[in-house]
């Protein structure tokens, strides 16, 4: 009995099969033992782990609302006190429902037994008035309560952070052991199923290396070459056929029409091989040609008749397509991004994903533009980085408040003698380190708020406000820095803007400040800023403009002063660079552009527009 080729495929992998399905059980059991050991690790300590932490926080911050109150702060001593007191009493409650260790129930009744008597202690601080009073109670009895309350909740963290090492190394042993054996059972199975196979299957290579060598010549352009296959099974049927296609191919070749698309499906191979959306338009700004990319991601299909192969996009998506198509296709050459804002999420099989848009004219044998490349560059991964960036920046940000309100609240102490006389030049240096706290602060406070209008937490709270109120209100907070720079600061209001706006007054207020200060800062003794509000040609929003007579910005930075911590090379030091990132913030928030126009030696224009159809119900209080 002859049997075909599949038959003689199946019988061959038998012993690969065999293996598979050996190494897949033990693989299993290994996986299911490790995974076991990692949960009971994750579910037995790290509650208490958790909790723990959050329980030093919450001692921490009220430690520093007792500080308040000896600062004279007391509602807001009082309020953070209470607030962090709820929460360290459930953060308590989860770790006594939480017992895993040996030794953790009697750590657990002491951290109770000292929180019972902190609170006890911080309360009968904040019966008291005196300010002497105040700090002889809390170093004497609130902070050694908080010190030992703290102390108790870290013996409570390295018992259960210890026992989690004890019991990783231990499942890391385990996981050795299987990992071990696992290996062991790998190589006998692999070793007796290769034997095996190179047995069944040395006879079904002979006809395929002839197949092999034949294809090889027809690929170095040997047409000429055949496959020469005895027998009747599908090998023999399909050197048969490849003899056939190679006398097709020589047939072809000797054609001019084969050329043409020989040079045709190379450059769809080149297009196919590149992994970002590429897509090709003609002249008239149809869709010419795309790459596999486009076709899986975008569904852009130009074959399809039924169709217009852009229609099934999203409408951002299709509106920067037609922009960056149009760019090229007037002439104006190749397009390129600025940075990251123009990054378009666009969503797909395997979640979401952030592409740039690039474009490359394609020219024609005269010269002239005979279409656009627009290839849609995946940065989902950089997009990402970012974002991470931006988390660590405000995460550290968020944890320099509280020792930074400590060091803050010391040097006041010592300024004002509470901790004893101090000379003139001791004076001078705690006021310098002050200085330096409320710039610090300052900064920190710029940090977060940017991070917050960068995530959309901060809600923009609008009203209907008199324009001429608020540009006259924001200029007047300007006048004594004018004044210091000897600068004269006057304002231009159009008789056509309208009457009222509806804008955040705290939020455009740190607009107005920002591009307005920088604007006195930069202009020279006896310079002029002006502030002009004028309606645009759409008359659906007012231009805000601050302009100076300073040295102006160098065209090559320009792009670049509304990014994060971006200064002009040469500048003076003293900023961080994020007054600019965070005015932009704002006015898009409020649905808004800015920018700028400079000339070296001609002073600068900063310019931010806003909407004035979206008038709220909520009247000016």
């Amino acid at each position: 009995m002859t049997l075909s080729l599949r038959g003689k495929l199946l019988i061959s992998q038998t012993p690969h099969l065999i293996a598979l399905v050996i190494l897949s059980v033990i693989a299993f059991v290994t996986v299911t033992s490790i995974g076991n050991s990692a949960q009971n690790i994750i579910h037995e300590n790290y509650r208490s782990v958790l909790a723990t932490q959050r329980m030093k926080e919450a001692i921490e911050r009220m430690d520093s609302g007792a500080l308040f109150l000896i600062a004279g702060q007391r509602s807001k001593g009082m309020g953070q006190a209470a607030q962090n007191r709820e929460r360290f009493e459930s953060e308590l409650r989860v770790e006594e429902e939480n017992i895993t260790e040996a030794g953790e129930a009697d750590a657990a009744r002491k951290l109770r037994r000292l929180w019972t008597e902190y609170q006890h202690r911080f309360d009968e601080l904040a019966e008291l008035k005196d300010s002497d009073a105040l700090r002889n109670a809390y170093f004497s009895a609130v902070e050694p309560a908080f010190l030992a309350v703290k102390g108790a909740a870290d013996e409570i963290l390295g018992m259960n952070q210890d026992a989690m090492v004890r019991k990783s190394e231990r499942a890391q042993r385990s996981g050795q052991k299987l990992s071990e054996v696992t290996a062991y059972a790998a190589v006998a199975a692999i070793v007796l199923g290769i034997l095996a196979s190179l047995l069944l299957t040395e006879r079904l290579l002979r006809p395929l290396e002839r197949l092999s060598l034949a294809a090889h010549r027809i690929g170095e352009g040997d047409l000429d070459s055949r496959a020469h296959v005895e027998g009747t099974d599908e090998l023999a049927r399909l050197a048969a056929d490849f003899n056939v296609m190679a006398g097709h191919l020589q047939r072809y070749r000797n054609s001019s029409l084969g050329e043409l698309l020989a040079t045709q499906h190379a450059a769809q191979s080149t297009i196919d091989s590149i992994p970002d959306p590429v897509i090709i338009f003609d002249p008239t700004g149809g869709v010419l040609s795309t790459n596999q990319a486009a076709a899986s991601l975008l569904g852009v299909d130009p074959s399809d008749t039924n169709v217009e192969p852009l229609s099934r996009l999203e409408p951002s998506l299709r509106a920067v397509l037609d922009r960056v198509r149009s760019h090229v296709l007037s002439g104006k050459g190749s397009y390129s991004p600025r940075d990251f804002t123009e990054a378009l999420r666009i969503e797909s099989t395997d979640g979401h994903r952030y592409v740039l848009p690039r474009a490359t004219p394609l020219y024609g044998v005269h010269g002239g533009v005979q279409g656009a490349t627009v290839i849609l560059q995946d940065v989902t991964r950089l997009r990402r980085f970012d974002e991470l960036k931006d988390d660590l920046v405000a995460t550290v940000a968020h944890e320099f408040r509280t020792p930074l309100t400590s060091l803050r609240m010391a040097i006041h102490l010592c300024l004002e003698g509470v901790v004893g006389s101090i000379n003139d030049k001791q004076a001078e240096l705690l006021h310098a380190a002050r200085e330096d706290c409320e710039r610090l602060q300052s900064f920190i406070d710029d940090l977060l708020d940017l991070a917050r209008l960068q995530a959309g937490k901060i809600e923009m709270r609008k009203v209907s406000l008199p324009l001429a109120d608020l540009v006259e209100g924001a200029v007047a907070d300007q006048h004594m820095l004018a004044q210091q720079h000897k600068v004269t600061l006057r304002t231009e209001v159009s008789p056509h803007v309208p009457d009222e706006i509806s804008v955040d007054p705290e939020r455009l207020g740190l607009v107005f400040a920002n591009l307005i200060g920088n604007a006195i800062r930069y202009t020279p003794f006896g310079g002029t800023v002006t502030v002009r509000v004028r309606e645009t040609l759409a008359r659906t929003t007012v231009r805000f403009e601050v302009q100076d007579t300073g040295p102006g910005i160098p065209l090559e930075y320009q792009h670049q002063i509304f990014q994060k911590f971006f200064r002009i090379p040469g500048s003076s030091a003293g900023a961080a660079g994020l007054g600019l990132s965070i005015a932009k913030e704002i006015v898009e928030a409020h649905g808004g552009e800015i920018g700028v126009d400079s000339s070296e030696g001609l002073g600068s224009t900063f310019f931010f527009t806003l909407p004035v159809s979206d008038l709220p119900s909520t009247p000016n209080p």
